[in-house]
């Protein structure tokens, strides 16, 4: 038949049958269905190019659609068939794209990139990306749904509502995040490619002064932090690698440390010949049931840095300006070149791998300068320990010829 107001009014489900399908005599594949409740949709059948089965596609109910839109609406359809589409597909392949959220896609990110970040850079991006408010808005969408404009709104309600630092933070993450995606053939494209760059955090230039460095020691208490504070002015090493020390990774009748290259930020295994200043901290450190030196919980480490800062910094009272934790480092880096210890030898002390270890010549020199990073460091404690207790110090600049 050919489907009018009249004929389509008309059509009834044959006896015996719950579903029936009426066909269209003057344009092939469209058509009617009937269904046992009495609904009556309008379909259209096609055979997608290449493909041997037929797919259906519902246009909607009768007495939603008149015969001649529901017709115009199937001549569309079979056209686009006609060029090499295949409606059906498309939509049930949007549908699918659509039901990977940005939630479970960032859920399905964190969980891949786990065995491989630090587990301070995990932390940052699951705030970042899932358990903070900045991309929140974006986490029932389906991630092939974002779009620039997306990103850019919530980078610019980030910097309104927190600072340009921390949105230049969490577009790092995010971008980072749409390029897993993309390797993993989810998105074709990352939409924050083109958003404006918020300011960076400028990099710190701050050292402690000679006086101030032996004023943060004499205030340091006999605790966990006040010795993790120390051994960080003696090794230069970063907060995380020394709050997180195990008994398992040092050797004390050898008298090193081997830092593995899971807890350090260039994930390169580090062994580190302890001064006996350092030593002699770590062994006043009260044994427990646990591998970790530090902390309150066996399974982390040290972890309050922020609370017992402030608790120092109200001891200091005021008579050292104010610094960070990781200014030690930087600190610690300048007072060793001070005292005339070679540039590249204070980069292997701190577990650099820039300067003269960049490029070609770190392709070629692969030494660790163990011996030179040994003695640099009893030099350095050395030099601590004068300026401690308020003694000239005998570590003298070395000579350059």
């Amino acid at each position: 038949m050919r489907f009018d107001a009249r004929t389509v009014a008309g059509l009834k489900l044959p006896a015996g049958k719950d579903d029936h399908l009426e066909w269209d005599d003057d344009l092939a594949g469209f058509g009617v269905r009937v269904r046992s409740s009495g609904r009556k949709a309008w379909i259209v059948q096609y055979r997608p190019p290449g493909s041997r089965r037929t797919r259906r596609v519902t246009l909607g109910a009768v007495e939603k659609l008149t015969p001649v839109e529901a017709r115009d609406a199937a001549r569309k359809l079979l056209a686009r068939v006609a060029l090499g589409h295949d409606p059906q597909g498309e939509k049930e392949a949007k549908r699918a794209r659509s039901a990977r959220t940005f939630r479970s896609a960032v859920e399905a990110y964190l969980a891949a990139k786990q065995p491989e970040l630090r587990p301070v850079s995990h932390r940052v991006n699951k705030l970042y990306l899932l358990a903070g408010p900045y991309f929140r808005p974006l986490h029932p969408m389906g991630i092939n749904e974002i779009t620039h404009p997306d990103i850019a709104a919530r980078l610019s309600t980030i910097t309104r509502n927190h600072s340009s630092h921390t949105a230049a933070a969490a577009r790092r993450a995010v971008s980072a995040f749409f390029r897993w995606t993309m390797e993993e053939g989810w998105t074709t494209q990352n939409p924050v490619i083109g958003t404006r760059r918020p300011q960076e955090a400028k990099a710190r230039e701050h050292v402690l002064t000679d006086a101030e460095l032996a004023k943060v020691w004499n205030t340091c208490g006999d605790d966990d932090f006040g010795r993790i504070i120390r051994l960080l002015i003696l090794l230069g090493s970063r907060r995380q690698e020394v709050g997180g020390m195990r008994w398992s990774e040092l050797d004390l009748d050898g008298g090193t440390w081997t830092l593995p290259a899971e807890r350090s930020k260039n994930h390169r295994e580090r062994k580190i010949a302890l001064p006996a200043a350092a030593l002699a901290i770590i062994n006043a450190v009260p044994r427990m049931n646990r591998d970790h030196l530090f902390g309150d919980r066996a399974e982390s480490g040290f972890t309050s840095f922020s609370h017992s800062k402030v608790d120092l910094d109200r001891r200091l009272a005021g008579k050292v300006k104010p610094w960070r934790v990781h200014d030690l480092r930087r600190t610690t880096a300048t007072g060793m070149a001070d005292i005339g210890i070679e540039p590249h030898v204070v980069e292997a002390a701190l577990n650099h791998f820039s300067g003269h270890r960049r490029g070609v010549a770190g392709v070629y020199n692969r030494s660790s300068y163990d011996r030179a990073v040994a003695a640099a460091l009893v030099r350095w404690s050395e030099h601590v320990f004068a300026l401690v207790e308020g003694r000239s110090s005998k570590v003298v600049p070395m000579q350059r010829a």
